[in-house]
């Protein structure tokens, strides 16, 4: 099984992570995912349980993501899921 990967600037392969998942259970949508993704991966949207409505992040376009993983470390509730693709 072959992952997408890249070369970094020293020579050296490097496989990225994309962004997989995000668990709106666990996200107390406090923006610091959303600040830190510079390609617009991700937006706040809403939903109503049985407490009312409550507000997380969400994946938008997860084809803009380069697997950084910057959203997962920015996230103080580790809410992020990320996997390598296949080539």
């Amino acid at each position: 099984m072959a992952f997408i990967t890249g070369i970094r600037k020293n020579g050296k392969e490097w496989t990225p992570k994309f962004i997989f998942e995000l668990s709106k259970e666990s996200c107390i949508a406090c923006g610091r995912c959303f600040k830190a993704c510079a390609y617009a991966c991700l937006a706040l949207e809403e939903y109503e349980d049985d407490d009312g409505e409550k507000t997380y992040m969400s994946i938008v376009d997860d084809g803009a993501c380069i697997g950084c993983e910057a959203c997962a470390k920015a996230c103080p509730k580790s809410c992020f899921t990320h996997a390598p693709v296949e080539a």
